[in-house]
């Protein structure tokens, strides 16, 4: 709050940026390091991943400005039960750019986004009995084709190699 204050009081008299100049000792000394807990736009669905969370950001020896670009797209989350989540999720695309000495601009970080015209509609749906019961058919004969054919392969091998021993494999 004193900061802000004091901010403003001598903002009247000196330039913003001389003032800044003047408190931080120019603008590479200027620590914009940060940390994102949680950002998100709108409540949470089961399966939401939101690629700024938990992201950190830590400068050492340099300053400059970090640019977020988020794609937020509108989705409906249907449950089974036909209850309807309306939400958001987004995509991001991170830039930062170091400060040099010669800059007239400032450290900053910035999120700028941009709204999707189309919306995402992600369903949860029970599959039947019947497809678990054609799926586990499906896997026992493919397990099945699989060891036929390695039988086969290793019968034929086995005979190629019995054969050029000059000894007859009996069955």
């Amino acid at each position: 709050f004193f900061l802000t204050w004091l901010f403003l009081y001598l903002q009247i008299k000196l330039s913003p940026f001389l003032l800044c100049s003047q408190i931080f000792g120019g603008a590479t000394h200027v620590n914009v390091s940060h940390m994102i807990h949680d950002l998100s736009f709108g409540p949470k669905y089961p399966g939401l991943h939101n690629p700024l969370d938990g992201t950190v950001r830590i400068l050492h020896e340099t300053s400059g400005t970090f640019k977020y670009y988020i794609k937020i797209v509108p989705t409906e989350y249907r449950y089974i039960w036909k209850e309807v989540l309306p939400t958001n999720q987004f995509s991001v695309s991170e830039y930062f750019s170091p400060m040099k000495e010669y800059d007239r601009s400032w450290p900053a970080v910035y999120f700028l986004y941009d709204l999707s015209p189309i919306t995402v509609t992600i369903k949860e749906e029970r599959r039947s009995f019947l497809h678990f019961i054609t799926r586990l058919c499906a896997v026992l004969g493919g397990t099945f084709a699989l060891t036929g054919m390695l039988d086969r392969w290793m019968y034929r091998l086995i005979e190629e190699v019995t054969k050029a021993s000059g000894t007859r494999a009996y069955r």
